[in-house]
């Protein structure tokens, strides 16, 4: 019994760990800036980004191109994925905006829909995606991902990927307007 009593306070400790430092909408702003998802990807944008582990390892480095259009009601990305180990993925979007400053979204592996929120310079969503595996399988992961607008048509994102519950690494990736 009082294995399954120290295991149990493990898991409690490892949840409550998983839970700090993450961002809040409600966190101060850093600017005046205004991100709006529809006017910042529409066209093209290049970014480049990498995974990094639980461990603060990185694991993996991509460059992704974007293209972007914007019906009025629909945002369309068409993303491109070179990864630094030679192979390539695409991913393609479909961000419905539902309200002044709320997004649903879609794309292949997605399970369900997206929902992000803008705030200010900030966009957070959360999803649930199938990501693709080198052996052609796929991995279900979460994902809690921060997009903060900065200067000059920059924009960072850090994207917490986690399963069940547990915090696997950190993406983080760096836009620009082409």
């Amino acid at each position: 019994m009082r294995g399954v009593v120290n295991w149990i306070v493990i898991g409690v400790l490892g949840l409550v760990l998983v839970a700090c430092g993450r961002p809040e909408l409600s966190d101060a702003k850093l600017s005046d800036k205004t991100l709006n998802l529809e006017e910042y990807f529409q066209g093209r944008t290049v970014a480049y980004g990498q995974f990094e582990d639980r461990f603060g390892t990185v694991r993996r480095r991509f460059k992704v191109d974007i293209d972007g259009t914007w019906d009025g009601t629909v945002l369309r990305l068409a993303e491109r994925f070179r990864y630094s180990d030679g192979t390539q993925e695409t991913r393609n979007w479909a961000l419905t905006k539902t309200g002044p400053e709320t997004w649903t979204g879609t794309a292949e592996g997605v399970q369900g829909l997206a929902r992000g929120t803008e705030s200010g310079d900030t966009f957070n969503w959360h999803y649930t995606i199938d990501l693709p595996l080198a052996d052609g399988g796929t991995q279900r992961v979460t994902f809690d991902d921060w997009m903060w607008l900065l200067e000059d048509g920059r924009l960072l994102n850090k994207a917490y990927m986690s399963r069940f519950g547990i915090t696997l690494g950190v993406v983080t990736i760096f836009f620009e307007k082409e």
